[in-house]
Parts: structure tokens; sequence; C-alpha cells
């Protein structure tokens, strides 16, 4: 947490030093007691240039005292609430002296809703790896998913499938799947099976079984799925047959 903290009596070129390093585009400003003080933003830094400050200025005349912030003890609810703002990036947790004791970014907190990791302000939130928001999203030749849950025991998807497109023939050897249509019509191939899907349907994969969805119309396909097992790689893939070539 050293890396996001400037002392009040530290020089902006200090701070900018700082900003370059942790990539986050955010300090948070401390007294000589570890009191909470307010926050420093590159758009704080520019406005003060702007100002005539020089990089020798002192920090304390530069950062911002109208911050918002959370205590250890604040509720889900209010991090929420918070994080609504489009202004708000970061949240300092300061204890019930006021001293500074973590930090979330919202970032963050999409990562700890989407691995659903209990919510607990002093969790280390720096341990997250936050490209794992940058992946959520996958294309593919049929269309593309956005995971929504990635737990070590479930992991759920929404799926689009393009118009007049279709997933391989496949089979899963680790994991059942739940699928249920959300908009479109389409086919799905269960086994020997042939099922007529539409908004509503659902449709269960077991473990084994071979299946395909195929989206028959010139609109999106979009179903959600939920997988349950003991392993989600997208290597745990036994293809058929693939309309794009696949292996």
């Amino acid at each position: 947490m050293n890396s996001i903290i400037i002392m009040h009596n530290d020089t902006i070129k200090t701070a900018l030093e700082k900003l370059q390093k942790n990539k986050k585009r955010f300090l948070i400003c401390l007294d000589d007691k570890k009191y909470l003080l307010g926050v420093v933003t590159d758009g704080d830094i520019r406005r003060a240039f702007l100002n005539s400050f020089t990089l020798e200025d002192k920090i304390d005349n530069v950062y911002c005292h109208d911050f918002q912030y959370l205590y250890l003890t604040s509720s889900f609810s209010e991090v929420c609430e918070k994080f609504k703002s489009e202004k708000i990036d970061f949240l300092p947790i300061i204890n019930k002296d006021k001293k500074l004791v973590n930090i979330i970014t919202k970032r963050q907190f999409h990562i700890m809703l989407l691995e659903n990791i209990d919510f607990n302000l002093s969790y280390d939130f720096s341990q997250f790896n936050e490209n794992t928001l940058e992946h959520e999203i996958y294309n593919r030749p049929w269309g593309f998913y956005k995971s929504t849950i990635l737990t070590p025991d479930a992991q759920s998807k929404i799926i689009i499938v393009f118009p007049h497109s279709e997933l391989s023939f496949q089979k899963h050897a680790k994991r059942d799947e739940h699928w249920i249509i959300i908009k479109g019509k389409g086919k799905v191939i269960l086994g020997e099976e042939e099922i007529r899907v539409s908004p509503g349907k659902y449709v269960y994969i077991p473990k084994e079984c071979k299946h395909q969805i195929i989206n028959e119309s010139s609109e999106n396909l979009i179903f959600s799925e939920v997988q349950l097992g003991e392993y989600f790689g997208e290597d745990d893939i036994i293809r058929y047959r693939d309309k794009y070539g696949r292996k």
C-alpha cells in the first residue's frame, strides 16, 4: 500500500514519481500520524501546474479535501452506492480512529463480485489480478461470451450466438452445463435428440454428453450458461465437428 501513500509535506515531484510507479492515477495523502487527509489524482497535479505551482511545492497545497471514503464497518450497500458514481474510481478505508487501513478500487470491487469473494473491507484487494476484467469478454467465430461468475466450483456466462452461426458439436469430461435461452430461437442437439429452443427454454447437458446449439435465425441468440463441476478450462472441450475448422 506504500506505493499509493503520499505524506502531506512531500513535494509534487515525489507525487508524480509515485503516480508513475504505481500506475493507479491516484495517491492517498496522510499526515505525520497517518491520519487520512485527502486524495491526490493526476488531474489535481495538472490543475496545480496550471495555477503556477512547481515540482518543489508541497503536496499539502494540492491534495483534494472533498473526497469519499469508507469505514471498515461500512456495509456492502454503501460501497455499491458510492461506486455508482462515475467520478469515484477508488475509496480509502479507515478505522474508527480515522487512520488509513485499506483501499479498494472500483475494478477490485467488480472482481470481488465476479469471483464471489466474501465481502470484507479488510481483505487484501491488491492481490487481485485486475486483468481479469479485461478478459471476461471472449470473442469466438460464432459470437462472444461474457463471464458473470468465476469461482473454483462454478462458473457462469452469457453467450451470444450471431445469426446463422453455431457452436461446435462437442462434449465436456469434467463439467455439467445448464442453459436457459434468453432471447432468440434456435436448435440444440443433445446426444441423438434435436430440441427447438426459444426464450425460457431450459436445457441440461450432463458430462460426456455430446451437444451443440445452432442459431438458424436472422437475430442474435442469447442464452445463460451455468457450469458445475471440477474443472472449467476451455481445454475441456472435445470437438466432433466444427463449422470453423477448430480442433
